[in-house]
């Protein structure tokens, strides 16, 4: 009997997911359990399974497809089955929404799971050699048809058309690195964004960190990142204005203190979420962001760990070239705080000039929700705290 395979809900913020790439082919024998397609949600690839034997009968869903929960996939079954039907009732349930959301004067080009495309063989060939989803295309040929030059009109006003210079390599615009590009361009886009830059003394910060670890093993060492991930906690505390998002009119000052920590991955980056940062022991922040960062690496980090952030924290010093940049805020958040490398300077201490290693922060903040004095104010603290180690636990 032939059953839908439909977009699950796969997070509790979960709203739409998109199809990364199709594993099985049409026609294909599939086992219960295979892994038929994944599908990209807040940066983490998830591997959709067949939920019986049967043939892939229908792959409605095309890569780069943007589908909401329940949203219609594919269908398997037994070879030769008649699955019209089970399309038709997609058809309608898609169109159902659509009227439902469409607003007044909106034009919507989009074609519902199943439904078929009009597009001239020539235009079709053009728009998948190119990763074009040609079912967002206005056909200007005869009833609506897609021609060639349809496609070639849209690869113009995309910038996708093919570059005739040499490239030493084709990377794909899709997966984690197309939605790390949306999310970074929406961030920048809606949120008029200030950066302070500041330098500060991290030699006690540093000593603390070597007399905690003097005793502890290799694996179970504390990193600059842990102690950051304190210290920004406990500023937090005293500043709750940089712990706020704005929804809608209001600007909520929230509670909970929930610091997402940026892991480089080899495909780009994810944000998992240390929640309760500042009720967290420093062992126990330790032990959480060295078990999300090995299983960053494994692509095995839940939808869940990757939400429900309320300040972000990321750290470029160990590559060893970066003083100062501008980090983009991980929305809804309003802040976020980019850590530079640390490098031996001299400054003056107690009247006398000295060398000592000095760290470069960056904290890029939203202004429509956090002014420049707030946001100064909770530098100051940080830097105390920094300054002073032993405060933060106190």
């Amino acid at each position: 009997m032939a059953i839908a395979i439909n977009m699950p809900k796969l997070g509790l913020s979960m709203k739409e997911g998109m199809v990364a790439k199709w594993l099985k082919n049409e026609g294909d024998s599939i086992k219960k359990g295979e892994t038929l397609l994944e599908v990209m949600t807040d940066k983490i690839a998830n591997k959709i399974d067949a939920p019986q034997d049967g043939i892939l009968l229908k792959i409605v869903a095309v890569k780069k497809a943007k589908l909401p929960i329940g949203g219609l996939l594919g269908v398997i079954g037994d070879a030769g089955e008649d699955i019209n039907a089970l399309l038709a009732l997609a058809v309608k349930a898609a169109a159902v929404k659509s009227v439902a959301a469409a607003q007044p004067g909106t034009k919507t080009v989009s074609v519902a799971p199943g439904q078929k495309v009009r597009i001239s063989p020539a235009a079709r060939a053009l728009a998948q050699e190119n990763g074009l989803d040609y079912s967002q295309i206005i056909g200007s040929g005869p009833e609506g048809r897609i021609v060639r030059e349809d496609v070639e009109k849209a690869l113009t006003e995309q910038g996708q058309e093919q570059d005739e210079r040499a490239a030493l390599e084709l990377v794909p615009y899709e997966g984690m690195r197309q939605v790390i590009g949306e999310r970074m361009a929406q961030s920048w886009s809606i949120a008029p964004k200030v950066t302070h830059h500041v330098s500060v003394d991290v030699a006690d910060f540093l000593e603390l960190r070597a007399n905690i670890n003097s005793d502890r093993k290799e694996n179970e060492k504390i990193s600059v990142t842990d102690l950051l991930v304190k210290a920004v906690a406990k500023a937090l505390v005293f500043h709750p204005r940089m712990n706020s998002t704005l929804a809608g009119e209001e600007i909520r000052v929230l509670q909970d203190i929930h610091i997402g920590v940026a892991i480089a991955v080899p495909d780009g980056l994810v944000v998992p979420v240390v929640k309760h940062a500042d009720q967290k022991c420093l062992a126990d922040i330790s032990q959480e962001i060295r078990d999300f960062a090995k299983r960053a690496r494994k692509n095995k980090l839940e939808p869940e760990e990757l939400g429900g952030g309320t300040f972000t924290l990321t750290n470029l010093g160990g590559y060893g070239s970066v003083d100062y940049f501008t980090p983009i805020i991980n929305q809804p958040e309003s802040a976020i705080l980019g850590i530079g490398r640390t490098v031996k300077r001299p400054v003056v201490v107690s009247e006398q000039i000295v060398i000592r290693p000095v760290m470069g922060l960056s904290l890029a903040f939203d202004h429509r929700v956090i002014d420049g004095a707030p946001a100064a104010e909770f530098l100051a603290q940080l830097l105390q705290l920094m300054e002073h180690p032993y405060k933060i636990f106190i």
